[in-house]
């Protein structure tokens, strides 16, 4: 065997070793900018499809029972509506005896209530105790004692 037979045995043999090992070939194929967007878009289309809690029976339903156009007449009905009061009702801070309007603090600072049992609640205890069966001096003992 020369060297030039030998030479092309190794290297039909390399070529043989090499496409064993080489890697699978790709098929990634790139996409558009214009293909991802579509792609993307189809797939957030779905999402959202999923995204209702309305079977789509009962959206025809509830299309049937009160149509789009109604709906927006409605809304816009709505929207068209004075929001402000009508001019027979006095605002709150108009004084109804005609004297004009007293000063408001408007700076937001409110004094602060006083703790201590709610006005009026002396006269509930009364006639609480009054009709539970120990009678009405029921508690009076434990002050007397102290």
């Amino acid at each position: 065997m020369s060297d030039k037979d030998e030479l092309a045995a190794l290297k039909k043999k390399v070529e043989e070793l090499e496409a064993k090992v080489s890697p699978p070939k790709s098929t990634f194929v790139p996409m558009t900018d214009a293909e991802h967007r579509d792609m993307v878009h189809q797939m957030n289309e779905r999402r959202m499809s999923l995204a209702s809690n309305f079977h789509p029976d009962d959206l025809r339903a509830m299309e049937a029972a009160c149509p789009t156009p109604m709906m927006k007449e409605i809304a816009l009905r709505d929207a068209r509506a004075p929001t402000g009061r009508p001019g027979m009702i006095p605002n709150s801070q108009q004084a109804s005896s005609g004297g004009g309007a007293a000063p408001v603090n408007k700076s937001g600072w409110v004094d602060a209530a006083p703790i201590g049992p709610p006005p009026g609640i002396d006269l509930i205890d009364r006639a609480v105790n009054a009709a539970l069966p120990h009678g009405p001096e029921w508690g009076k003992q434990a002050e007397k004692k102290e």
